[in-house]
């Protein structure tokens, strides 16, 4: 008597047709899931070219308004209709703080570098930040023990930064250099202020806001400063600034809350991996770039580094299932701490853009965390 149906080990009956559609399903969502992924990397990884094309004719500083103030316009209607705004008001100076350290200062230093700096070296030196977040982990003394490939991780992805940098950089842009240090340092500290203050809040709501006061700042700043664009930009400039407001900040954003929610936080970190490759090609097709031998070298170590930096130690107790939807992983606010295991791969997720931002491993509204045996005990800004 086998003819229909099975009962399943919870006592469970189901057809043969609902496996057959399950499978199904489950196909669907991993193109959708390859979709998403290919089309996050190139969002995320042509950023750099379109800020070089920006800055041959709007000041860095115009282009942070313009490119804040759009993507603001087309998130906050979508925050607002999931009633994420309301609930952040209250953090309004950790929220400030985020826009300052992880938007408003990185973004008009990177403008700037990109006036000096080939586009594919930039996207290079930003993939760093992994590196820098080890830094900022040990200087607040919440980092976890590395191990041996966490430490060879370090050493290759500094080798790489110095490759770039020593060999791959003209002497004269070294202080370009030093904004993209100040932009990697923000970009490590912004992920801090995430896991530590605002674990609990909505992650759309978190950067249509971050977005919009930062477009609020930069009015008076461009105003008083270099001033509005005395002619109309070019057509060019002009679709460059779109694509990089509508599809690298708000579209990318939405995409990364989807793929999070099909493949969960851990594995969506694979990102970052992709991100360089698309500057370089972006770089030497559109712009002609030349790709040295060092530019490869310093890539190779770079991603190395950061691979090895954002694996789980040994000994940590996870697995690979923990990135699944459903699995251990949970959104933030959902356990009690954040370890600095999570907090390496948060630093990744946000290694050649705008925020490292993470949503939720089974929906859109929230932080993803990975649950950790160690709370945070840090006072909540309020």
């Amino acid at each position: 008597m086998r003819a229909s149906s099975t009962v399943s080990a919870g006592g469970e009956a189901w057809a043969p047709a609902r496996v057959i559609a399950k499978k199904g399903q489950t196909r669907c969502m991993d193109r959708r899931a390859g979709l998403l992924f290919v089309a996050l990397g190139f969002a995320w990884g042509i950023p750099y070219l379109l800020i070089k094309v920006s800055v041959e004719e709007l000041s860095p500083e115009m282009l942070v308004l313009a490119r804040t103030a759009l993507a603001a316009a087309l998130l906050l209607p979508i925050a607002a209709a999931r009633g994420a705004i309301r609930p952040l008001l209250h953090r309004w100076r950790v929220l400030l703080a985020y826009a300052v350290i992880e938007v408003a200062i990185p973004w008009v230093l990177l403008n700037r570098a990109e006036q000096h700096l080939p586009s594919s070296t930039t996207g290079l030196l930003i993939a760093a930040v992994p590196l820098a977040g080890v830094a900022l982990a040990f200087a607040t003394g919440t980092a976890e023990r590395l191990g041996a490939k966490g430490w060879l991780g370090l050493v290759a992805g500094l080798a790489g930064v110095a490759a770039l940098v020593g060999f791959d950089v003209d002497a004269s842009d070294q202080g370009a250099v030093l904004q993209l240090l100040v932009v990697v340092v923000g970009y490590a500290v912004g992920p801090f202020l995430l896991a530590r203050y605002l674990r609990d809040e909505s992650g759309i709501g978190v950067i249509a806001l971050s977005l919009s006061i930062v477009a609020v700042i930069y009015v008076p700043v461009v105003l008083l400063g270099p001033g509005l664009p005395e002619v109309v930009p070019s057509s060019k400039v002009i679709a460059s600034v779109v694509v990089l407001a509508v599809v690298c900040t708000a579209g990318a954003f939405v995409m990364l809350f989807a793929l999070i929610g099909l493949i969960g936080p851990v594995r969506a970190t694979a990102i970052t991996y992709l991100n360089p490759a698309v500057a370089i090609v972006a770089g030497v097709v559109f712009l002609g770039e030349q790709v040295t031998a060092w530019t490869v070298v310093g890539f190779a170590l770079v991603l190395l580094g950061s691979f090895l930096i954002t694996r789980r130690p040994v000994g940590d107790g996870g697995s690979e299932d923990q990135s699944r939807p459903g699995g251990p992983v949970e959104a933030l606010g959902a356990g009690r701490g954040f370890s600095v295991a999570s907090e390496r791969k948060v630093h990744v997720l946000l290694a050649t853009r705008l925020l490292d931002v993470l949503g939720e491993s089974r929906g859109v509204q929230q932080w993803p965390r990975v649950p950790s045996r160690e709370p945070l005990t840090g006072r909540r800004w309020r």
